[in-house]
């Protein structure tokens, strides 16, 4: 199971983490941050004037895919997508799958002004303090990876810090650990983490047993328009964008075209 690696690699590099800075150390340094994290919700939410919001994705690889864009600068990558009108920019920090890095998340909030995603396989408390030191607005939790109280544990300790959480699902029993966790941002990712099969017509299945006022993150294979505007009709508010930018040349205009009404 590639999830299951994945959360083992994360594990021994947070011990490592740990020892190089401490929790009171990351604690410490956030008196010197200069970035506050944002209220998302509102940035999410649908409306009649922006009825498709984009979570478009800073990524440079993916174990399914391998290597997705080889002329790959985040800075540039972000900058295309405030320039396309993103209404959030999902940054990949897993570095040994995702070739992600979390220096990629200052060097963007230092230039971008779009609320930021820390995107990686979090387990603990500590990822999400680092997440905040490193100027990121909200983080995501993977239902999958989590029992529903580490789920709620980390939830509330994110709020704690005056941040949200983007919680992703892939099924009922994800749901339900959402629910139960209290999550206000749900994302639902058509593609399976274990075999990376898609099923894209999960959003509209799962829809209905999600309780009203949450705010729904459609994930994984939008490559067009007419998907988009599918799922906005069915109740998704955003959608997690990666894959499709990545391989545009121009990447702003892309965004673009999807986010028009």
């Amino acid at each position: 199971m590639i999830l299951d690696e994945i959360i083992l690699k994360t594990k021994d590099d947070l011990e490592r983490r740990k020892k190089e800075f401490s929790t009171d150390w990351l604690g410490r340094s956030l008196a010197f941050n200069p970035f506050m994290p944002r209220d998302i919700k509102s940035y999410l939410t649908s409306t009649k004037e922006n009825p498709y919001r984009i979570i478009a994705e800073v990524k440079k690889a993916s174990p399914s895919k391998g290597i997705i864009r080889e002329d790959f600068d985040p800075l540039f990558i972000a900058q295309e997508y405030e320039k396309g009108g993103a209404d959030a920019i999902s940054v990949l920090t897993e570095p040994h799958y995702f070739k992600g890095n979390l220096e990629y998340l200052t060097g963007i909030r230092r230039y971008v002004a779009t609320p930021l995603l820390r995107k990686d396989f979090i387990v603990d408390e500590y990822q999400i303090l680092e997440a905040l030191v490193y100027g990121a607005d909200f983080i995501l939790l993977i239902a999958k990876a989590l029992s529903k109280k580490e789920l709620k544990s980390l939830l509330e300790y994110t709020w704690r810090l005056g941040m949200d959480a983007l919680v992703e699902i892939h099924d009922k029993e994800d749901l339900t650990k959402a629910i139960f966790a209290g999550a206000n941002i749900i994302g639902v990712n058509h593609r399976n983490l274990d075999t990376f099969e898609m099923d894209m017509s999960l959003t509209e299945k799962l829809m209905p047993l999600i309780p009203n006022g949450k705010i729904i993150v459609a994930e994984s294979g939008l490559n067009d328009k007419e998907t988009i505007v599918h799922l906005s009709k069915v109740g998704a508010d955003a959608f997690l964008i990666g894959e499709h930018f990545m391989r545009k040349e121009n990447i702003s205009e892309s965004l673009q075209e999807l986010k028009r009404v």
